[in-house]
């Protein structure tokens, strides 16, 4: 899973042309931790039609209070430059896979 940042949030999320997988995160959060397995599988199932990074909320603070992150996990789908789903908290793969995978194709 790539890492971006508040300096490359822009070029690598919201001018990608496929949709990205955008998973919030900090090291201190085991939540966080649990999920990864399951975001990680999701993109494998979708390989080359999403894409799937993620940003360290304790040092990158622009971007997650741009789109209102306020608990992790927190996982976003974008879409066209624009997020089209958010889920918030620990969920099992199926969860995520129903939230996500219908604008995934």
């Amino acid at each position: 899973m790539d890492e971006v940042t508040d300096a490359t949030f822009a070029d690598e999320v919201l001018a990608s042309p496929i949709p990205v997988i955008v998973d919030f995160w900090a090291p201190w959060c085991k939540p966080c931790t649990a999920i990864e397995p399951h975001l990680v599988a999701i993109a494998e199932e979708h390989k080359g039609r999403v894409r799937l990074v993620r940003i360290n909320v304790d040092e990158n603070l622009a971007v997650p209070g741009r789109y209102g992150v306020l608990s992790l996990p927190t996982v976003m789908l974008f879409s066209g430059g624009d997020p089209r789903v958010t889920v918030y908290g620990l969920h099992s793969r199926a969860h995520y896979t129903g939230a996500l995978e219908p604008l995934l194709g």
